[in-house]
C-alpha cells in the first residue's frame, strides 16, 4: 500500500496526560502544576513566551513527590488547562484569570475549551476513583498536594517579597476542617520545621501567602470529608531561578527528602 494512502499516514503521538504511580499506601502526593507540555493546538494558539509560562508554572515539584510511593504528576501546563481550578474556570481565557498575562493570539475557540475541560473531568474521574479505593481500604489518608511560588515577581534584580508574606513553605488549610485533622497537621508542620534542610530549618507558617484554595483538596474534602485530609505544601522558590528557570540540584534533594519525611510521619501518625 502507498505510504501516503490515508490509512498508513501516521498521525503525532500526543503526550502523556499525567504519571500515576500506585501503591498500597494511604498516602497521596500530587504535582499538578508541574508539567510544561501543550497540545499542538493550544501551543499554535498562545503567544506567551515560554519563560514567562514556565515562570508561572510548578517546575521541579514532580521530582520533590517521586519517593513518596502513590504520586500523581500531570504533565500538562496550567495555560492548558489548570488542575487546581474548577472545570468552567480551568483555561484562562482573560488576563484576569493568569496574573495580566497576555496569553493568546486570539481567544480560543470553544473547540479548544472543550478539549482542555475533557482533560479536567479525565483527571478528576481517575484521582476520585484513586481517592475512594485508598479511604475504602485504608479508612482515613493524606494527600500532600506540593506546589511552588514566585518571590520575586518585580524582576531578577529587584528586591525579593518581604520574608514576613513569605514563608519558604506555605501550608494552605482553607478547606480542610481544621480541628479534625489537627492531631496529623500541627505534628507535620513542627516535622517540617525541624527537618535538616541543607544545614538549617525551613520558615514553615500557615496561610501566610496563600490560604490552599485550590480545586484539588476542596475536591478531596468535599468528597471524603471524615476519611480525607489534604494539605497544600507551597515552596517558595528559593530552591531555583524564578527568572532563569535553573534550579539549585542540591536544594531539589533536599526537598524531595524533605517530601518523603513528610510521608513517613503522616503514615505513622495515621497509624497511631
Amino acid at each position: 500500500m502507498d505510504s501516503n494512502h490515508p490509512n498508513t499516514r501516521k498521525r503525532p503521538v500526543p503526550g502523556p496526560w499525567w504519571t500515576l504511580q500506585r501503591s498500597d499506601d494511604p498516602i497521596i502526593a500530587t504535582a499538578i502544576h508541574d508539567g510544561s507540555d501543550l497540545r499542538t493546538d493550544v501551543a499554535e494558539a498562545m503567544v506567551l513566551p515560554d519563560a514567562e509560562r514556565l515562570r508561572e508554572e510548578d517546575p521541579f515539584t514532580g521530582q520533590a513527590i517521586r519517593d513518596v510511593p502513590t504520586h500523581v504528576i500531570p504533565h500538562r501546563s496550567r495555560f492548558e488547562v489548570d488542575l487546581n481550578r474548577a472545570e468552567d474556570e480551568a483555561v484562562y481565557r482573560t488576563r484576569e484569570q493568569c496574573w495580566g498575562l497576555h496569553v493568546w493570539r486570539q481567544p480560543p475557540t470553544d473547540a479548544v475549551v472543550a478539549e482542555s475541560r475533557r482533560m479536567h473531568c479525565a483527571f478528576y474521574r481517575m484521582f476520585g476513583q484513586l481517592i475512594d479505593d485508598v479511604a475504602d481500604f485504608h479508612g482515613r489518608f493524606v494527600v500532600l498536594d506540593v506546589h511552588s511560588y514566585n518571590h520575586r515577581r518585580d524582576g531578577p534584580d529587584r528586591p525579593a517579597m518581604p520574608a514576613s508574606e513569605a514563608p519558604e513553605i506555605n501550608i494552605g488549610t482553607h478547606s480542610m476542617p481544621r480541628e479534625r485533622w489537627s492531631f496529623l497537621l500541627d505534628p507535620v508542620m513542627e516535622a517540617m520545621r525541624g527537618f535538616d534542610f541543607l544545614g538549617r530549618r525551613l520558615d514553615v507558617r500557615e496561610n501566610v501567602a496563600f490560604q490552599g484554595k485550590g480545586a484539588l483538596t476542596r475536591f478531596v474534602h468535599e468528597r471524603h470529608p471524615d476519611a480525607g485530609c489534604a494539605i497544600a505544601i507551597e515552596f517558595k522558590k528559593f530552591y531555583m531561578d524564578e527568572w532563569t528557570g535553573e534550579p539549585d540540584p542540591r536544594s531539589l534533594q533536599a526537598m524531595r527528602a524533605l517530601i518523603a519525611h513528610v510521608a513517613d510521619v503522616s503514615r505513622d501518625l495515621l497509624d497511631g
